[in-house]
């Protein structure tokens, strides 16, 4: 019960890290009909930003300056890339910017080389946020960083530590999903990026520059993928191929949840970080499930091979899986709601 409940936690922190990373991608894809293929990119650029920052400065101040240089690179981008090919449709939008994955992945190793960083989490996020405990007298919970090696001193108690890092991410990731909840339905800035969307000549006839509203819209986008990166590079990896590792899996979340739907990335984000989570720790295959009916397949049956692959083997394809079933029973996604 208790390595259930840890799991579920690591699964939900795990989710919670791709919405930050989807979240961005929806709030371009929503409010200006682009599909960012460098969306990862700023991931990345994230990730390495805080790296430096944070030999220099500490991470506290890397946890605002990353994302902060991050969101400068896309405003400046479509600013002078994006916006000269927008009038022209959706693929040279996505040639543009899948272009500047490559130029981007270029410079992060012209600049700092090929090999991973030694980006690690702060020490003051070392160690257990808390232990849930299983001894003779029932389950338990212990608090604090030394609550593991308390556990660890009771004679005959299990201990599931659950990393405080972890529970900075989750707490980060909703805090990121209020604020911009609330940014867009809640203040004037909102209604004027709303209505630059949907009435673009009567937004600018009342003097606003839609233009400009844009611009602050995708650099608002990849500031929210710096962002992530900040939180994800030390917990995870921070290297060249980081971008690639998650380029693909952030589409899912979108795709999944309904391009343009931030509550529908949100609920995909959880349902795939919880699977995949799960999914890791299953040692069995349906050969296991095939035995405890009784049923033996021979080692020369035609398909012994297949059905001898384990769920944890199976758990890296398990979100494309699910992308294909919503795509072929539901093409609109979980939330989705636009009509493109």
């Amino acid at each position: 019960m208790e390595s259930t409940i840890v799991f579920l936690l690591n699964g939900i922190s795990y989710g919670l890290l791709l919405f930050m990373l989807s979240s961005g991608l929806t709030l371009i894809f929503s409010m200006m009909g682009v599909l960012n293929f460098a969306h990862a990119s700023f991931y990345m650029l994230g990730a390495y930003f805080a790296h430096t920052v944070t030999g220099q400065l500490g991470f506290w101040p890397a946890l605002l300056i990353a994302p902060l240089g991050a969101g400068i690179i896309g405003a400046l981008f479509e600013r002078l890339c994006l916006r000269k090919v927008h009038k022209y449709g959706h693929v040279p939008e996505l040639l543009v910017t899948f272009g500047l994955s490559y130029v981007i992945l270029e410079l992060v190793q012209i600049i700092w080389g090929r090999s991973p960083l030694d980006y690690r989490i702060p020490e003051f996020f070392q160690g257990p946020l808390f232990t849930l405990t299983h001894d003779a007298s029932g389950m338990g919970l212990m608090w604090g960083r030394e609550s593991l090696d308390i556990c660890n001193k009771i004679a005959g108690a299990s201990c599931n530590p659950f990393p405080a890092y972890r529970g900075f991410m989750m707490l980060v990731a909703l805090f990121m999903l209020v604020s911009v909840w609330l940014l867009l339905t809640r203040t004037r800035v909102g209604l004027i990026i709303q209505a630059a969307l949907t009435h673009p000549e009567m937004a600018e006839s009342l003097g606003h520059n839609v233009p400009r509203v844009f611009m602050l819209v995708f650099g608002g986008g990849a500031a929210l993928a710096g962002l992530a990166g900040v939180i994800g590079g030390n917990a995870f990896a921070t290297e060249p191929a980081m971008a690639a590792s998650v380029g693909s899996i952030i589409f899912v979340v979108v795709v999944v949840g309904g391009m343009g739907s931030l509550a529908g990335a949100f609920v995909a984000s959880l349902i795939i970080g919880v699977v995949q989570t799960y999914a890791v720790a299953v040692d069995k295959s349906a050969l296991h499930g095939l035995s405890a009916l009784g049923l033996d397949v021979p080692a020369t049956a035609p398909l012994y091979s297949v059905l001898n692959i384990t769920v944890s083997q199976m758990a890296p394809i398990l979100p494309y899986l699910f992308l294909v079933l919503i795509l072929i029973f539901r093409p609109r996604g979980l939330m989705g709601t636009r009509e493109e």
